[in-house]
């Protein structure tokens, strides 16, 4: 659940953060490298609501505060992320029909640079649940085509990218999307919900080429091209967004997914596609999350529990990554 962002006044950190106060992260993670979060109240007024909205127009003010988000930027802390919610099914002629659940659970790190950009480093997990039993899947009947079929982990790490006063490139997938938009200032789409909660919207929109191919991933494959659209909105209280002392900033929010049929769903071509609907929140570590998601991450994936430390390339899509990790399924006669 990654999240690639679509991406005057205040231009030293200390002086921005005195003035003013982004698959999800966590509060400041109750893990090894984090201390546990909380919104302490802050002792400086509430500033007013023209002054909140002009740094909402402010790059650097949108960098630093990105950074609070997807992270936490005192310096070796990381945050954990988890987001839960519903697979859903789209085809044309019929009602949107529920599929199965899915769990993320995610660990990111960001890390100052030189020029005063992030590093942000994230690696994370997507699982899928069961509606009926709310257990981990390890094989789903398909209810389309009547097929019992593997379920595949997605396990991406690492997958990151920079924050800075600019929007970043949007995700290459190993050269797979080579569309590059000219640069244009970090501005955020920002506004107040009510006088306690602050709002922000990020949606990114992709079309690119498919890193199944569909005369090799016959049966994964939804085509040549892939479609990917990720929507998130956040919330945030005012008083921690305006609140100097807290370098990571608690929020919850929804984020939505469009994507073709997962490619162990052996949907191949077929016309459709998939939705995903859920929310995300911080957690303090892997144990504040469901049990069942907790034993996979720690019997499957025990190093996700830890953001990582150094950057590393290429950051890969869960796509990709099956195309790396999985082989086509048998053609069936």
């Amino acid at each position: 659940m990654t999240e690639e962002i679509k991406t005057t006044g205040v231009r030293s950190r200390r002086d921005f953060i005195a003035a003013s106060g982004t698959v999800a992260a966590g509060a400041l993670a109750m893990s090894p490298g984090a201390d546990a979060a909380t919104s302490k109240p802050s002792s400086r007024p509430r500033m007013s609501n023209d002054a909140l909205r002009a740094l909402f127009k402010d790059p650097v003010w949108n960098r630093e505060t990105t950074a609070r988000i997807e992270g936490d930027t005192a310096p070796g802390k990381y945050v954990n992320g988890y987001v839960t919610g519903m697979v859903l099914g789209v085809r044309d002629g019929e009602a949107v029909r529920p599929l199965f659940g899915f769990e993320v659970f995610s660990s990111i790190r960001v890390v100052k640079q030189p020029n005063d950009s992030y590093q942000r480093m994230c690696r994370e997990l997507i699982f899928y649940r069961d509606l009926k039993t709310g257990e981990m899947m390890d094989s789903w009947l398909n209810p389309y085509t009547n097929e019992e079929v593997r379920v595949v982990d997605v396990a991406n790490d690492p997958f990151n990218y920079v924050i800075s006063e600019y929007y970043p490139d949007p995700p290459s997938y190993g050269g797979l999307n080579a569309v590059k938009p000219p640069r244009r200032p970090f501005l955020r789409d920002w506004a107040l919900l009510n006088d306690d909660t602050v709002i922000m919207q990020s949606d990114i929109h992709l079309y690119y080429r498919n890193a199944l191919d569909p005369a090799v991933w016959q049966r994964e494959s939804s085509g040549p091209m892939n479609r990917v659209s990720e929507m998130f909105r956040y919330q945030i209280r005012r008083d921690d967004l305006e609140n100097p002392e807290l370098t990571h900033l608690p929020h919850t929010g929804v984020w939505n997914r469009v994507t073709p049929w997962l490619p162990w769903m052996l949907m191949g071509p077929a016309p459709g596609h998939i939705l995903y609907a859920g929310s995300f929140t911080t957690v303090p570590s892997v144990n504040a999350v469901p049990p069942a998601v907790a034993k996979r991450v720690l019997e499957r994936f025990p190093q996700y529990q830890v953001a990582p430390e150094k950057w590393v390339d290429p950051s890969l899509s869960s796509l990709e990554n099956y195309a790396r990790t999985q082989k086509p399924a048998p053609v069936k006669k």
